[in-house]
């Protein structure tokens, strides 16, 4: 099994459609299930990245894919989410992995709440959706904010435009994500996320994140401004 998660926590990024498409073809070939995760697919905005793994050729006879509302409309701690597994995937001997899958959450799993369940389906509602829009094209505007600060201040930064997060490269004079985080700590009371939190690969970055409001966000950027530019 792979399992391909969304690199848009911490840096942003979001894999083509081309780049997912050689995925499925590596699967296959491998005999390999492909479990893709989609929790930030409404954030996306760029026409060449799918939202769905299932927009892709091929996929629905590799592919499983998992998501669910707490980046949608902030379940984070609530938890409400699903799977979607095609009738088309099966393992080597033809037994659909539907059938194995809906064994083990009916044994292990009760199911949702009903006060869970009651949210997700106000979620759904045309007034539902209507505020889920709003409410990413928000903190969209808040990563492009970040985003630009940062250019504008000098740095390379990655992410921004298809997730709510921003990885910004950090200059070697910075002495590596945590003194950098410390650095801009006691200097612009604004809190980063450093890069080496999310393991070695992270290191000598920080991540921004756009989940704030907008006058929180203005204002962490006039300072980050006035201290690092």
């Amino acid at each position: 099994t792979l399992f391909i998660p969304k690199y848009s926590n911490p840096t942003g990024a979001a894999a083509t459609k081309e780049q997912l498409e050689n995925i499925i073809k590596v699967c296959k070939e491998r005999g390999s299930i492909l479990v893709f995760d989609a929790a930030y697919a409404p954030f996306i905005r760029s026409e060449n990245v799918p939202k769905s793994i299932f927009e892709c050729e091929g996929a629905r006879e590799v592919a499983i894919e998992v998501n669910s509302f707490s980046k949608y409309a902030g379940f984070t701690g609530v938890r409400l989410g699903w799977t979607v597994i095609p009738s088309s995937l099966k393992f080597s001997d033809g037994t659909p992995v539907r059938q194995d899958f809906n064994r083990v959450m009916t044994t292990a799993f009760n199911g949702a709440s009903n006060i869970v369940q009651s949210g997700g389906m106000a979620c759904l509602d045309d007034a539902g959706l209507a505020e889920i829009d709003i409410l990413i094209d928000y903190y969209l505007e808040n990563a492009k904010i970040l985003k630009e600060t940062m250019e504008s201040i000098g740095y390379t930064v990655h992410g921004g435009t298809d997730a709510p997060y921003v990885f910004v490269e950090l200059p070697e004079s910075m002495g590596g994500s945590w003194d950098a985080f410390s650095t801009i700590l006691e200097k612009t009371q604004v809190v980063t996320i450093p890069g080496a939190g999310f393991g070695p690969g992270g290191e000598g970055f920080l991540r921004l994140s756009a989940f704030a409001p907008r006058d929180s966000v203005i204002e962490a950027c006039k300072r980050l401004k006035a201290e690092l530019a």
